[in-house]
């Protein structure tokens, strides 16, 4: 079962609040797929381990410009204070070399039972 890190929005995954995610890449993944959702995969110091959050099971993968999403999913990715703009925003200051324009892959989840 592949790891997926979920730093900026740990809380929203424990909480159960996001249940899609927008990444570049990842495009690999199907309908059906396990994933484990951690804090944090990579960079782990000395001594640190895996934090595992919550199973994923993956409901749907596509692909689409950045741009395309809508308020809805904005709340659906944890964020229902954040305008589509701010949500925009946020995505590209923490993804290099991202626009508005930008193919990601959306990625829609349930959450397993632990």
């Amino acid at each position: 079962m592949r790891n997926m890190a979920f730093s900026l929005t740990a809380e929203q995954i424990i909480d159960g609040t996001k249940t899609v995610t927008r990444r570049v890449g990842w495009n690999f993944l199907k309908s059906g797929d396990r994933i484990k959702a951690v804090r944090k995969s990579r960079g782990l110091k000395r001594g640190e381990s895996l934090e595992v959050l919550r199973i994923l099971e993956i409901i749907s993968v596509s692909p689409e410009p950045l741009s395309a999403i809508s308020q809805q999913e904005v709340r659906s990715e944890g964020f229902p204070d954040m305008t589509v703009a701010q949500f925009i925003d946020m995505f590209c200051a923490t993804h290099a070399n991202c626009t508005a324009d930008t193919e990601v892959t959306r990625i829609e989840f349930i959450f397993l039972k632990t």
